[in-house]
């Protein structure tokens, strides 16, 4: 199954597959413009790749059923974007200090509890670890990713979740002393000084 480029191109900066899952759409941080960049369940599929939740051999499969079960690849599609916006609700939630929708978390709940049972456990390098290998089912791309929200929300590290200053990515700030501001310096860092910068000018001729 060849990535489509706009795929490989996405920047992967939340620092936890969960948050780089609901920054795979781009937008203005008050939501009034949105930009999809997983536009069908082959996209999912190939993101989810590039990302490590699924094998290139399980994405192949994936991609073979679905183009013999269209429709259900449909619904798929449609429901890991709305389990993608549950997520940014109760992440963003947290980041801003808020207490995260109820709805949002029995949403991811009920999606949990679908992946541990479709599950199993099977021995790693660091002990044993969940696995899906029912590689015939279209939805099976939306269980590792429930399970790794699951485990960002238990496994604590919350208080390094923050909110992009220049978009509504989240991100967690790895940074020694929790200083980091955006996603990425390269693009809304710089946008953001630009901006001060050009502020900063006004004023001063404003004085003047």
């Amino acid at each position: 199954m060849e990535t489509r480029e706009y795929i490989k191109e996405l920047r992967i900066v939340g620092g936890h597959v969960a948050l780089d899952f609901v920054n795979t759409v781009d937008g203005t941080p008050d939501g009034e413009s949105r930009f999809e960049n997983l536009r069908d369940h082959g996209d999912l599929v190939a993101w989810s790749t590039r990302v490590g939740l699924i094998t290139p051999d399980e994405a192949g499969r994936l991609g073979r059923e679905a183009e013999r079960r269209p429709e259900e690849a449909e619904e798929v599609y449609l429901d890991a974007l709305g389990l993608r916006d549950a997520l940014y609700g109760v992440f963003r939630a947290i980041a801003e200090g808020r207490e995260p929708p109820s709805e949002g978390l029995e949403k991811l709940r009920g999606y949990e509890c679908e992946a541990i049972s479709r599950g199993r456990l099977a021995p790693g390098e660091d002990g044993f670890g969940w696995e899906w290998k029912d590689g015939g089912d279209l939805a099976m791309v939306l269980w590792p990713l429930a399970h790794a929200a699951t485990g960002l929300l238990t496994s604590g590290g919350l208080d390094r979740l923050k909110r992009c200053a220049g978009c509504h990515w989240l991100f967690l700030d790895a940074s020694r002393n929790r200083s980091r501001r955006w996603c990425t310096m390269e693009v809304c860092g710089t946008h953001e000084k630009v901006l001060r910068y050009t502020a900063k000018r006004a004023a001063r001729r404003g004085d003047a």
